[in-house]
């Protein structure tokens, strides 16, 4: 009888550790609408550790005052498709669009060196930033083999064709939508506007490398550009 309670309560042990893991690695954000997603794509700068930290202090700190929050902030592993490579992918969250934009004009009062601290400590950082149109719910699991893509469109007819066939085919071939974002803003001197941008849950490197092997054979005419990265 003991064996068998000390073999219950290990397995109880095991199952609620593995439970707890398993909500470590999946991270679930709600956006209200007219709330602000920020996506930023950083390219971080090694060996910066005291200028990091100065800028957490002032100009992160300003910006966590007018109601900025990191939501989620995930590494780069691989550039897989357009020419830039960043290696910081980072989901922010404002309250509203009037905070989000004064943000970028009033930090100049409290933070005088504002572009020069970004320019020391980022060799990339872009910007897009997407008001909420309805409330939505989202979660990524690092677990998973995650994926983000962004289109710019050349031509609009050809474009949407090419976003339909994407999406079919990415369903087909086992990827999960976690969020589409459209219609996004872009500020000057971190300007980054993709028409499309998408971020999609694979099972595994393998389904998602299938998956590739169509992707990049779909007619392209009606694209400008393509970025595409996989999160780790």
């Amino acid at each position: 009888m003991k064996t068998i309670k000390k073999m219950t309560i290990l397995l109880l042990s095991l199952l609620v550790s593995h439970s707890l893991f398993a909500q470590d690695n999946i991270k679930t954000h709600t956006f209200n609408k007219g709330e602000i997603l920020d996506i930023l794509l950083i390219g971080r700068k090694p060996n910066k550790e005291g200028e990091y930290k100065r800028y957490r202090e002032t100009a992160v700190k300003v910006a966590m005052q007018k109601s900025f929050k990191i939501v989620q902030a995930l590494g780069i592993a691989e550039n897989v498709q357009g020419n830039l490579e960043p290696n910081v992918f980072i989901i922010g969250k404002w309250d509203n669009l009037i905070t989000r934009e004064a943000f970028l004009e009033d930090i100049y009062k409290d933070v005088p060196d504002f572009d020069e601290q970004r320019r020391d400590l980022f060799s990339i950082l872009n910007l897009t930033y997407f008001e909420m149109q309805k409330n939505i719910t989202f979660s990524i699991n690092k677990e998973k083999y995650n994926v983000v893509t962004a289109y710019w469109k050349k031509d609009k007819t050809l474009f949407e064709k090419f976003i339909k066939q994407l999406k079919k085919e990415s369903n087909k071939n086992g990827g999960k939508t976690i969020i589409e974002l459209t219609n996004g803003k872009s500020p000057f001197k971190y300007y980054y506007l993709p028409d499309y941008l998408v971020i999609t849950e694979w099972s595994s490197k393998v389904d998602f490398e299938k998956f590739y092997k169509k992707n990049i054979k779909m007619d392209t005419k009606g694209l400008l550009n393509v970025n595409q990265f996989i999160l780790r």
